[in-house]
């Protein structure tokens, strides 16, 4: 059985203990196990989740990264599509001058992006709003798009009611927790209605 899943089947195993357990994992073990939940693992491991630290920014684009400099996150969702079509990656990257409203902008890369579009996003903080603080410190909010500069390697940046990525993204935002150093779980909203689906991201950071 999976480690991680056994662990997860257990509800005497805190959080803090699958944490380091993960953070002590080779980043190819970390990525085999993290995607080898199905949906019951990732809906178990995002309910244990809500007693980890709040997530924060700094997760998903580290302080010593560059301003505008991507960094890639490799997910796996439970949306009943094709295999291939549940591994994606979340692409986050920090906006010049941020300080008076941090934020990233991102996008996600996946086998569907020329046929859906990009799915452009803004992360923010949750911590001003109680009822989303509940669900995740960190929303992706596909109500926004980037509005400043991209890294230069990205799609251009069209909004989420346009074509026919609106079916996905439109109306949609998803909550993050943290689950370790590297790995974080989020789960879907569509107009403020949980979808009981969920996505595993793990960051690269090489």
């Amino acid at each position: 059985m999976n480690a991680l899943l056994k662990m997860l089947e257990s509800q005497a195993t805190p959080i803090d203990e699958i944490a380091a357990w993960l953070d002590a994992a080779g980043p190819a073990a970390r990525l085999e196990h993290v995607f080898a939940l199905d949906r019951a693992g990732q809906r178990a491991l995002y309910r244990r989740a809500e007693s980890s630290p709040p997530i924060t920014l700094e997760h998903f684009v580290p302080h010593t990264i560059s301003d505008v400099q991507p960094v890639n996150h490799k997910g796996r969702n439970t949306l009943p599509l094709p295999g291939k079509h549940r591994f994606f990656e979340k692409r986050f990257a920090r906006p010049r001058n941020d300080s008076a409203r941090p934020r990233l902008f991102g996008y996600n890369h996946a086998p569907s992006k020329k046929l859906l579009g990009p799915g452009y996003f803004v992360a923010e903080s949750t911590h001003t709003k109680p009822s989303w603080l509940e669900r995740g410190g960190i929303v992706v909010d596909y109500f926004q798009v980037p509005d400043g500069d991209v890294p230069n390697t990205w799609p251009r940046v069209i909004p989420n009611e346009q074509g026919l990525q609106r079916f996905v993204y439109k109306g949609t935002r998803d909550f993050m927790r943290r689950v370790s150093a590297h790995v974080s779980i989020g789960a879907a909203y569509k107009a403020e209605k949980a979808l009981d689906h969920y996505f595993v991201l793990v960051r690269q950071d090489d």
